[in-house]
């Protein structure tokens, strides 16, 4: 199966089409009070690593004053820092080391909801007459619609005997966008982030805005409900202009935006100078299990159908880790998928801890869980009279906890994450797996990375290259890319031995042409 001749039209130059960006989940990543939990003084801290891996953009998982009962994507104060982290002060600090490095910097911007413990909420809650009343959407009867957590998206509030929407937790009331105000408090909050000097924004779930109003009940598909009338609303579409539009009203700004689907043809809808310059390709990077037909296929299906740059990445703090979902815990499996991630045509996103390959972490027990996604499926089980075991099993399958263990530093309690108690349990193979072994071994899968980036880092081609080719045989996925005269050719061996035979005058710049199972190459013609 061969494609040729794909998106050869110029490529203009940006500095987020030439970025690796790595993935830091704010409370596993490096803590510098002993609390337990990463902070901006622990994250700031290792920024040389990042230097030395050839990370040039960082993406900051949230941050801001949150109680937290999803990890900070339950925002209560739209302007500070939650303690936890450090202060404003620690940020900015943080901002300038990064920058003095040359790496930039985009934060998580959570605006479909925002915590109960939100002020604004605080004073909707009061009566219906409050100038906050209409930030969030009341009904005095709800509708069939269900909280992507489990169980019904809909809270009565006593106080004015009225039902306020939460498409998540509980604790996490949907903002009414249909009300300028609203609009108009998130492009304050914008600004004055970018006025900080933030790189660009992360929009979650940012096709769940509720821009008009509750509408029908939702069908019921095989058992289950179809989010057909609560997301990818009508006034969507606008409401991300809006927020583009204050984005781009400082220059040099990026905006990724997670949609929430794995379908291409509702991925690309949300792409394009005037909304999101990408979007998170779930139908590529959460494959739930390794094909690599699948995985051409999806790459393929992007090229052909997205206006601009895919996204590139294998995992995130919302699924398992690459290493078990897909590389079945093959060290070789993992590095052959980091290098499609790295040298395809599109921005690659490198989750922490992939770069030294961490496994996942899972609960042997209820109250080992975390995650409030696999609690809250945890307690329905149980209501449906499941017993503890059965419950279990299905809260294990919706935790996210399995991905966000603390980052593995080194051999020495917690994985030289904390000197304190980890807010979460650190993998218990740390001791053999981690940076500071791998940074003494040439061939680790550390060192591999840090020259496969370096690769991409220094090949323009890599950056700005379409694809003279895109082919698959024997599973094995080849393309060629190509950038003002100068080609690279990449080939990436998931099936049996095969031995490459290289044109006249190739030079290669990693691998073999010996290609085991699970290996890779890269050879450039046109010197």
């Amino acid at each position: 199966m061969i494609f040729s001749a794909l998106h050869t039209v110029a490529q203009e130059n940006t500095w987020w089409k030439e970025t690796v960006f790595y993935q830091i989940y704010m409370p596993s990543y490096a803590d510098s009070q002993g609390d337990g939990y990463g902070d901006f003084n622990g994250i700031t801290g290792k920024l040389d690593y990042l230097k030395e891996l050839g990370i040039t953009g960082i993406w900051l998982t949230p941050f801001l004053r949150s109680p937290k009962v999803d990890n900070g994507y339950d925002v209560a104060d739209y302007y500070a820092v939650d303690p936890t982290y450090g202060t404003l002060d620690d940020f900015k600090n943080f901002l300038h080391e990064a920058h003095k490095r040359d790496i930039k910097v985009i934060m998580d911007m959570v605006v479909n909801h925002t915590s109960t413990e939100c002020e604004w909420f605080k004073e909707a809650q009061k009566s219906k007459d409050n100038p906050y009343r209409d930030y969030y959407i009341w009904q005095d009867k709800p509708n069939n619609w269900e909280s992507f957590f489990g169980g019904t998206a809909w809270q009565l509030d006593e106080t004015t005997n009225q039902y306020y929407y939460h498409k998540f937790d509980v604790t996490m009331a949907d903002l009414n966008w249909s009300n300028p105000k609203v609009v108009a408090e998130v492009e304050k909050v914008l600004r004055f982030w970018l006025s900080l000097g933030v790189d660009g924004f992360r929009f979650d779930v940012i096709n769940f805005l509720t821009t008009n109003g509750i509408l029908q009940d939702n069908p019921i598909k095989n058992g289950s409900q179809e989010h057909l009338y609560d997301i990818n609303q009508p006034g969507v579409k606008a409401a991300l202009k809006q927020l583009k539009a204050v984005v781009n009203s400082y220059p040099n700004r990026f905006t990724v935006g997670e949609i929430g689907s794995d379908k291409v043809e509702v991925l690309k809808q949300y792409q394009s100078p005037e909304m999101m310059d990408v979007v998170f390709n779930f139908n590529f990077g959460s494959i739930a299990e390794f094909s690599a037909q699948k995985i051409f296929s999806e790459l393929h299906s992007m090229e052909q159908q997205m206006e601009s740059y895919p996204t590139l990445f294998f995992g995130s703090h919302d699924m398992p880790r690459m290493m078990n979902r897909l590389a079945n815990g093959n060290p070789d499996k993992a590095m052959a998928l980091a290098a499609l991630m790295l040298t395809a045509r599109g921005v690659p996103f490198v989750y922490y801890g992939e770069e030294i390959g961490m496994h996942n972490i899972l609960a042997n027990s209820y109250d080992e869980i975390v995650d409030i996604q696999g609690k809250t499926h945890y307690k329905l089980a149980i209501a449906e009279e499941k017993t503890e075991n059965e419950a279990l099993t299905i809260a294990n399958s919706h935790n996210r906890d399995k991905s966000r263990s603390p980052m593995q530093w080194n051999g020495s309690a917690s994985a030289g994450f904390t000197t304190g108690r980890p807010w979460i349990s650190v993998n218990k193979g740390y001791s053999s797996n981690n940076v500071a072994l791998q940074e003494q071994d040439k061939n680790s899968m550390l060192a591999r990375y840090k020259a496969l980036i370096a690769l991409r880092n220094s090949q323009p081609v890599l950056q700005y290259g379409s694809y003279k080719n895109l082919d698959f045989k024997d599973d094995r996925i080849t393309f060629t890319r190509s950038y003002n005269g100068r080609d690279i050719t990449v080939i990436i061996n998931f099936g049996n031995d095969y031995k490459v035979t290289l044109p006249a005058k190739s030079k290669i710049l990693s691998g073999s042409i010996n290609l085991k199972p699970n290996s890779f190459i890269l050879y450039t013609t046109g010197e």
